[in-house]
């Protein structure tokens, strides 16, 4: 019995031991950088650069072009790129590598996963310091390449990049959400587009998409299948229609705000028209793109980045060409609650820096970071895709320009879609938003959506969609994504800095095995001593 009893004294240590690690770690921030005077051009610099790439071979050659032509400017800074298919698995990556002090020096990723990266011991490095610094800063005079100055940066873009008051990446590409519609189709139910493309005609064209002929097919394409309306990230569609009718999403400190009445009034919107069939997701049906392309849905909301896979000409496509339908393609900003006063998200990818012990390895890191800043890295990638500049210096550059006005004189580079995507998001610069950035805002954001997916899959169920099942919905969905555990920064040492939720899951199960410990211990203890007495 001894013996278990110091089995289990070990085991209470062991677990102290542990919740001292896991529960009572305190993360370590950065208040600032401290620049160096110089760059140390004697010293041999290895850095390590991670960035999303799927299939894009464009892409993939311009990163590795942009690090051959930096490293031609500093012979003593070695790059060294690893490609990830997907920004969730590089996310999950970088979390486990946190742990063990090996995180990359140069990384393309969110603001919601900064947020959490910035809870580690390795933390991001903030960038105010780097980029007002006359020398290396942005349009620093001892750079050897043309960066933007901070002026010369779209302001919106670099606030989406702020968290608290510090600016902890710097933007890469941007893009946003667009409409793409099939006009004939629209034209052919007897209607006109409008203007400002609006959340009721786009559910009033798709309704009236799905009378059908007397053989079960569909009046509007003939075809078995239809669905008017695909919407591919039902996460973005739930924030913009929040922030279209200007309720609750979440509070920069962390507060949770999106289970009010707004939110239950759009799912059941929503809702009605996936039991009709008129409305589906991405989740439920597959890529919009593929439907568009096949003349088997009218309104296909995507990112502008993903422009090159819709439409007739859409240099990518994921259908066989005799599946392929000959259609006018027009690009719209998403469907509007306020016209007066449209709102549509910023979204893209954004650079970070790790910190290091050696502050001469991060300002390396950082003259390759801002080197992919200059118009000709910004003006090759945004070409590949739907995305545009974050520079006003490459937005506005007579190179750029020209390639806008190119649009429609091939289906490759000057894809009269893409260009329009591009050029949709520019003139609605000052219409975007983004979400606030906390420990957690990932998670909240993933719930949204899945609000969305869970209302239309049950209607489609014929399941009724009402208070009673959203209030289910929103205790289902808290619990699945562990809202509850996201707790409003408030009295903490620091305010500009993101705050940690509530204790974790596994700090809990070590309170629990702690107590649970202690409890067998003083159960052996006191039958012990009724032992003795008896004795």
């Amino acid at each position: 019995m001894r013996k278990l009893v110091s089995l289990l004294l070990a085991g209470a240590m062991c677990a102290s031991m542990a919740f001292g690690v896991v529960g009572c770690h305190k993360p370590k921030y950065i208040p600032k950088f401290d620049v160096p005077e110089e760059f140390d051009e004697t010293n041999k610099y290895e850095i390590t650069f991670w960035a999303k790439n799927d299939t894009n071979a464009t892409q993939k050659a311009i990163y590795e072009d942009a690090i051959s032509s930096f490293e031609a400017l500093y012979p003593n800074i070695k790059v060294n790129i690893r490609f990830y298919t997907d920004y969730s698995a590089m996310y999950n990556d970088v979390i486990t590598n946190i742990s063990t002090n090996t995180t990359p020096n140069v990384c393309i990723t969110y603001p919601d996963h900064i947020a959490t990266y910035m809870t580690g011991e390795n933390i991001v490095v903030p960038l105010d310091d780097l980029m007002m610094d006359s020398k290396y800063g942005l349009g620093g005079s001892e750079l050897k390449f043309d960066s933007p100055t901070e002026d010369e940066m779209v302001s919106e873009f670099m606030e989406e990049c702020v968290i608290g008051d510090s600016h902890y990446a710097i933007p890469y590409m941007r893009s946003t959400e667009a409409c793409y519609i099939n006009k004939d189709m629209v034209e052919a139910l007897g209607y006109e587009l409008p203007e400002v493309l609006t959340w009721d005609f786009v559910w009033e064209v798709s309704e009236a998409a799905m009378e059908k002929n007397s053989d079960g097919s569909f009046k509007i394409n003939n075809q078995m299948t239809m669905i008017p309306f695909i919407y591919k990230s039902t996460d973005n569609m739930m924030i913009q229609s929040l922030a279209q009718k200007g309720a609750g999403y979440s509070t920069p400190s962390g507060k949770i705000e999106i289970f009010n009445d707004t939110t239950a009034s759009l799912l059941k919107e929503f809702a009605a028209h996936g039991k009709s069939g008129a409305f589906s997701t991405f989740k439920i049906s597959s890529y919009p793109g593929n439907f568009l392309n096949a003349g088997q849905c009218i309104f296909a909301i995507d990112s502008t980045a993903g422009a090159t896979w819709m439409g007739t000409n859409a240099p990518n496509l994921d259908i066989s060409s005799d599946k392929l339908v000959d259609f006018e393609t027009v690009v719209y900003p998403i469907p509007q609650y306020d016209p007066e006063h449209p709102k549509m998200i910023s979204q893209g990818p954004s650079i970070c820096i790790f910190n290091k012990e050696d502050t001469m390895e991060v300002l390396a890191s950082w003259l390759f970071a801002s080197y992919l800043l200059t118009n000709d890295v910004q003006i090759s990638y945004s070409q590949t895709e739907g995305y545009v500049p974050v520079t006003k210096k490459a937005q506005e550059s007579a190179e750029y320009q020209d390639y806008l006005s190119r649009a429609g004189e091939d289906n490759e580079l000057y894809y009269d879609i893409k260009i329009e995507a591009a050029k949709m998001l520019i003139a609605n610069t000052e219409n975007t938003f983004v979400t606030p950035v906390f420990n957690g805002s990932a998670s909240l954001r993933m719930a949204s959506g899945e609000l969305i997916e869970n209302a239309v899959k049950s209607a489609r169920r014929k399941k009724a969609v009402d208070d009673e099942f959203i209030a289910g919905l929103y205790e289902d969905v808290t619990s699945l994504y562990r809202l509850d555990q996201i707790v409003e920064a408030e009295g903490e040492e620091d305010p500009t800095l993101p705050k940690l939720g509530k204790l974790p899951g596994t700090s809990k199960a070590l309170l629990i095995t702690l107590g649970a410990t202690w409890v067998l211990i003083g159960c052996y203890v006191g039958v012990d001593t009724l032992k003795k007495k008896k004795k």
